[in-house]
């Protein structure tokens, strides 16, 4: 009965870790450090959140073709910033919010003539 009631503690055991590393984040996710301290490009405060796709789009060309320290051609650079902003939001990115990004991405290969 002993050895019952030990598995039976280790098997609860496992799943409250399992539950608590959903819970807490116990470190910065690496996309948060990139964030904070990348100097791929520098973005004008607040792009993200502008309601026009053309104004986000051109404000990502402006910012990348300026960009002295970027290592790829200044459309990849562009878009790779409005992904990764997209991909790190995630689910909590509002459908709406999501579309004027999405938009924002087929305005800037327009913008860039792709």
């Amino acid at each position: 009965m002993a050895a019952k009631t030990a598995t039976a503690k280790r098997a609860k055991s496992a799943g409250s870790k399992r539950a608590a590393k959903k819970r807490a984040p116990a470190k910065k996710r690496w996309s948060q450090r990139v964030t904070e301290t990348s100097h791929a490009l520098d973005l004008k405060q607040g792009v993200f959140t502008l309601k026009d796709p053309k104004r986000i789009a051109a404000s990502l060309k402006r910012s990348a073709e300026r960009s002295e320290r970027r290592k790829s051609s200044s459309f990849r650079s562009a878009m790779s910033m409005l992904t990764f902003y997209i991909n790190r939001a995630g689910k909590e990115l509002p459908i709406s919010r999501k579309r004027t990004l999405e938009r924002a991405k087929d305005e800037l290969r327009a913008q860039f003539g792709r």
